[in-house]
């Protein structure tokens, strides 16, 4: 019995030896602009956008992930806007994993080539378990926020380098409300209509209008 309780305490010293390890954000924030050593990246975002939290964690552990999220509210602090910034790098234990776009169209951001996607959905639906959107959710409820109820996002991606173990990704959001749509209005024959393909396309612009990539000196 003894043993077992030796063996018991040894264990879950291992296991908060381990969370105490967890590296924590190394970003720098100031104001609404992102700096990242690695890779050597600046975010910029509009002075509007209110800074709310950051987190690190191992995501499914297979990869490195940082999150800083932004947010544009009303008085009542209802999100109108969220300015979702993550960086993410496989970690070493996963030597032949690559991120790969390639069924995303690209655009430029300051001569940069960025991946792009546009959605619509739900603003307040149940994230997977441990996934990068509910640990954005969670600093977002946690701040005092209300998310809308239904949203429109474009998700840039950037790929720093040839070996595509790593991305800058920015998930730029608003409230769907602010134009006057529903998701209904996008669906047809449960399939995405061509009416949402214009409001996608004026959506990305004010991404790019709102989000800035840039390379830095190392």
């Amino acid at each position: 019995m003894m043993k077992r309780i030796v063996l018991t305490l040894a264990a879950l010293l291992f296991c908060n030896e381990a969370h105490a390890q967890v590296a924590a954000p190394e970003r720098k924030v100031e104001g609404s602009v992102i700096t990242s050593r690695d890779p050597a990246m600046r975010i910029t975002l509009p002075k509007e956008a209110h800074y709310v939290g950051a987190d690190r964690w191992t995501l499914y552990d297979v990869a490195d992930c940082e999150v800083h999220v932004f947010v544009e509210a009303d008085a009542a602090k209802k999100v109108q806007r969220v300015y979702w910034v993550q960086f993410e790098a496989y970690i070493p234990s996963k030597p032949d994993a690559r991120y790969n776009y390639d069924r995303d169209a690209i655009t430029q951001i300051n001569g940069l080539a960025v991946h792009h996607r546009e959605r619509f959905g739900a603003g307040d639906e149940k994230p997977r378990a441990g996934s990068d959107l509910e640990h954005v959710r969670d600093i977002i409820l946690d701040a005092g926020y209300e998310l809308p109820k239904e949203i429109i996002n474009a998700r840039l991606v950037h790929l720093p380098d040839d070996t595509k173990r790593k991305e800058v990704m920015v998930i730029y959001m608003e409230d769907m409300a602010t134009i006057g749509n529903t998701s209904a209005d996008f669906i047809a024959g449960g399939q995405i209509s061509k009416a949402w393909t214009p409001v996608g396309e004026k959506l990305l612009e004010r991404a790019k209008a709102r989000v800035k990539f840039e390379k830095v000196a190392p």
